[in-house]
């Protein structure tokens, strides 16, 4: 063996060993901690049992938003939304962050080749040089290369979740925009309907006012009621526009009507399977970013830890050069160097336990935040089923009591035209009833509707 090859050898067993030894224990991998999933089987109420058939959270979002009209502007909102943009430049920033990390494993080579030309006393002058290159290497004993690379990881996750939740975020805005929008169409519909009845009734009560079967305060209350008939209808359609001026700024675009269908043309699961709690670990955006918090925090600790022990560091050099020694002889000859260090904090130990304590503290908060966020999915869920549930009774018994007001209407009508025992009030009271319960059908449908997104929201879906 030659010399140099054994001094190598000697020097990486000098100061590998005694690191070795104190090395043991001291890099540990994540585990999710168990402390954080107890009682998670009881996140939801125990009335929305949990069931394993397929989640709608499971469901892409073209499957579950059929609307041609929404896909288009949903893909709209993906491409333009500026936030999104940024979240996926971060994304872009961690995954070159863990790059540089991985790329930390390897030595560090560098050329130096340098010239000298030196004279003493008006002598001849001296040529010296030495073409050589260097390389050292940091032996990861006590897994700072490690814990670096593991919070370069976690950070990664961290950045990907919150796009991802940017981007569901996204997807459920504009779908709520564009159903708001939807609703204000059909309350427009329904407003104008009523607006064009009032102004048949009102003629037809100046008819039977001329004819002496009407009076005039009759015909004075019907005007009046077609009056704000039509100035709700304003309102309505004013509410509109500005529903499509911020979707609109929302989407990137500028002002313009959006093509769109109607409410009647949607829809949705009849079922509400929201699987297991369990899946929000898996699916929620939030959830995961949280988590990752909580690993990046854990390996800091680790970091803080392994700031105690030693650093050690192999280095040598090699190169070809004329001055040898004392002497400068040409040609030249080979120039070989090894070294290895072991680098032992010493003053810095107070200091190290203060940034140890820190990163104790900060991987708690991370745990309770962790968990905090279990807690907040499990409720979000149980609030939108309940919104979505209740939504759909609601509709199911207005939609009911549309139906017997609109007998009433009629059979009021025609008591009136027939009988004197119903009056011009009776049929004016019975409209307005009619009214109020169709807008509030409408009103009960966008509810179930924005139940079914807030759920979808809520059970992580909308990511790839």
């Amino acid at each position: 063996m030659k010399p140099y090859q054994s001094a190598i050898r000697n020097i990486f067993t000098l100061t590998t060993l005694p690191a070795l030894l104190l090395s043991c224990g001291i890099y540990t991998r994540y585990e999710r901690p168990a402390q954080a999933l107890s009682g998670l089987d009881s996140l939801y109420r125990p009335e929305n049992r949990p069931d394993t058939t397929r989640s709608i959270g499971t469901l892409r979002w073209e499957e579950l938003f059929t609307d041609p009209c929404l896909q288009r502007l949903i893909r709209q909102g993906l491409e333009a939304n500026a936030d999104l943009a940024v979240a996926r430049l971060q994304v872009e920033e961690a995954q070159a962050t863990l790059t540089q990390s991985k790329l930390a494993y390897l030595p560090s080579v560098q050329l130096e080749p340098t010239g000298t030309l030196s004279s003493f006393d008006g002598g001849r002058a001296q040529k010296t040089y030495n073409v050589g290159a260097s390389a050292s290497w940091e032996i990861d004993l006590f897994g700072k290369l490690r814990n670096s690379k593991r919070q370069a990881l976690a950070s990664l996750l961290e950045s990907d979740a919150y796009r991802q939740a940017v981007q569901t975020q996204v997807v459920s805005t504009v779908a709520d925009s564009y159903y708001a929008l939807l609703m204000l169409d059909e309350q427009i519909r329904i407003t104008g309907q009523t607006a064009e009845s009032w102004r048949e009734y009102v003629h037809t009560l100046a008819a039977l006012m001329q004819a002496g079967q009407a009076d005039r305060a009759t015909l004075a209350q019907a005007e009046a009621s077609r009056l704000a008939a039509e100035s709700s209808l304003l309102a309505l359609q004013q509410q509109a526009i500005e529903q499509e001026n911020a979707l609109c700024t929302f989407l990137g675009l500028t002002s313009r009507r959006l093509e769109r269908s109607t409410m009647d043309e949607q829809l949705f699961p009849s079922g509400l399977a929201v699987g297991v709690p369990l899946d929000l670990l898996s699916r929620r955006p939030d959830v995961r970013q949280a988590e990752a918090q909580l690993m990046q925090t854990f390996y800091g600790t680790n970091s803080a830890r392994a700031a105690f022990y030693p650093s050690v560091t192999l280095s040598g050099s090699a190169g070809w050069t004329n001055s040898g020694g004392t002497a400068i002889t040409n040609p030249g000859a080979w120039l070989l160097q090894a070294v290895g260090s072991l680098v032992q904090p010493l003053f810095g130990r107070g200091q190290n336990i203060a940034n140890l304590k820190i990163a104790k503290a900060q991987q708690q908060e991370a745990l309770v935040q962790f968990r905090q966020s279990l807690l907040d999915a499990g409720n979000e869920v149980n609030d939108a089923l309940l919104q979505c549930q209740t939504a759909r009774e609601q509709l199911r018994l207005d939609s009911e009591q549309v139906l017997q007001l609109q007998t009433t209407v009629a059979d009021t009508q025609l008591l009136m035209e027939h009988s004197s025992d119903v009056n011009y009030l009776q049929v004016l009271t019975a409209r307005q009833s009619l009214l109020s319960a169709q807008l509030t059908v409408v009103q009960d449908r966008y509810n179930e509707i924005q139940g079914m997104i807030q759920l979808y929201h809520a059970l992580g879906g909308g990511v790839e």
